[in-house]
C-alpha cells in the first residue's frame, strides 16, 4: 500500500507540472501575438521612413557622400550586440545565440581582431561575465515586447562607440525567427552602414494561427510601397544634412525590427518546450497510472489469496 500511495503522489506532481507548463504555453502565444500586433504598429514609421530614405538617395545618388555612419576605417576592434533572453526554460535558445557569439569572437581573435561585448539580456550577461570577457555594456531586464525606447538607448550606445572610434564595426548577434519550431542565430553588420543596405525590400510578417486547437504560423510577404517625391520638391535643409539626421533613425529601427525577431523566437521557443514539457508529462501520467493499476491489482489478489487461504485453514 505503500507503493500505491507513492504513485498516487507523484501522478498528482506531474499533473501540477502539466498544469504550471501548459500556462507557460498559453502566456508565450499571447505574448507571441502582442509581439505580432506591435510589429504591425510600427510598420508605418519603418514605411515611412524607407520611403524617405528612398527618394533622398533617387536626390544624391550617394555619390561623394561623406558622413560619418558610412565611412569605411580599418577594422581593428569590433563590437558585438548579442541578443539574449532574461529567462530560460526556452529550448536551446540562449545556449545558441551565445554560442554563435563565442564562435564569432574566437574568430575575430584569430585574425588578430580585437573585439568588446554589448549584451541584451541576463542570459548572455552571466554567461559572459563568468568567462571574464571584455563587456562594454549590458541591458537587462528590457520589456519581453521590445519597444523604441529601449532600441534608441541601445542605438545610442553603439553609436557613441562607433563615432568616438572606440571601435570600427559593429556587428549584430541575434536569433532570426523561421518557425515555431526552428530559429536560428545570424549576424548582421549594423555600423559602419552602407548604401545597398538602404535599399528598399520586401519584408516578411509572421502571424500565430490556431487550427484544430494546435498552434501555426502563416507567412505574408509584404511589399513597402514608394512613391517619388515630385520633381520640384524644394529641400529647406541640404539632402546630405536630412540623411545625416534619418540615419540614426534608421539604425535605431533596425535594431527594434532585430529586437523584435529575437523576442518571437524566444517566445516561440518557449512554446515548443513547455509543449514537449507537457507531453512528456503526459506520457509520464499513462506510464504511472499503468504501474498503479497494476500495483493495485496486484495488491488486490494478494488480499484474495490471503482470505482464501484463511478460509481453507478453517
Amino acid at each position: 500500500m505503500a507503493n500505491l500511495k507513492a504513485i498516487r503522489d507523484r501522478i498528482a506532481s506531474v499533473k501540477n507540472t502539466k498544469k504550471i507548463t501548459e500556462a507557460m504555453r498559453l502566456v508565450a502565444a499571447a505574448k507571441v501575438r502582442r509581439a505580432q500586433e506591435q510589429v504591425n504598429a510600427t510598420r508605418p514609421f519603418a514605411d515611412n521612413l524607407a520611403q524617405v530614405l528612398y527618394n533622398v538617395q533617387g536626390k544624391l545618388k550617394f555619390e561623394d557622400v561623406d558622413l560619418p555612419l558610412f565611412r569605411q576605417r580599418e577594422v581593428k576592434k569590433v563590437a558585438l550586440l548579442v541578443v539574449s533572453g532574461d529567462r530560460g526554460l526556452c529550448g536551446g535558445y540562449n545556449t545558441n545565440v551565445i554560442r554563435r557569439a563565442e564562435i564569432r569572437a574566437k574568430e575575430l581573435e584569430a585574425q588578430g581582431v580585437k573585439y568588446t561585448f554589448v549584451l541584451i539580456g541576463r542570459k548572455a550577461t552571466q554567461y559572459f561575465q563568468r568567462r571574464e570577457a571584455p563587456i562594454d555594456k549590458t541591458f537587462v531586464g528590457l520589456e519581453q515586447i521590445p519597444t523604441a525606447s529601449e532600441a534608441s538607448d541601445i542605438g545610442d550606445e553603439l553609436l557613441s562607440l562607433f563615432l568616438s572610434e572606440e571601435v570600427d564595426k559593429v556587428e549584430l548577434i541575434y536569433t532570426k525567427f523561421v518557425s515555431l519550431i526552428a530559429s536560428k542565430p545570424v549576424i548582421q553588420t549594423l555600423l559602419p552602414l552602407t548604401t545597398q543596405g538602404l535599399e528598399v525590400q520586401d519584408d516578411e510578417i509572421f502571424r500565430l494561427t490556431t487550427k484544430g486547437g494546435d498552434f501555426g504560423v502563416e507567412r505574408e510577404t509584404v511589399t513597402t510601397e514608394v512613391s517619388e517625391f515630385p520633381q520640384d520638391t524644394i529641400f529647406e535643409q541640404d539632402p546630405v544634412q536630412i540623411l545625416d539626421a534619418l540615419l540614426p533613425l534608421y539604425l535605431n529601427n533596425q535594431i527594434l525590427r532585430s529586437l523584435q525577431e529575437a523576442a518571437a523566437s524566444e517566445l516561440a521557443a518557449r512554446m515548443t518546450a513547455m509543449n514537449n514539457a507537457s507531453e512528456n508529462a503526459s506520457d509520464l501520467m499513462g506510464t504511472l497510472t499503468l504501474s498503479y493499476n497494476k500495483a493495485r491489482q496486484a495488491a488486490i489478489t494478494q488480499e484474495l489469496s490471503e482470505v482464501v487461504a484463511g478460509a481453507n485453514a478453517l
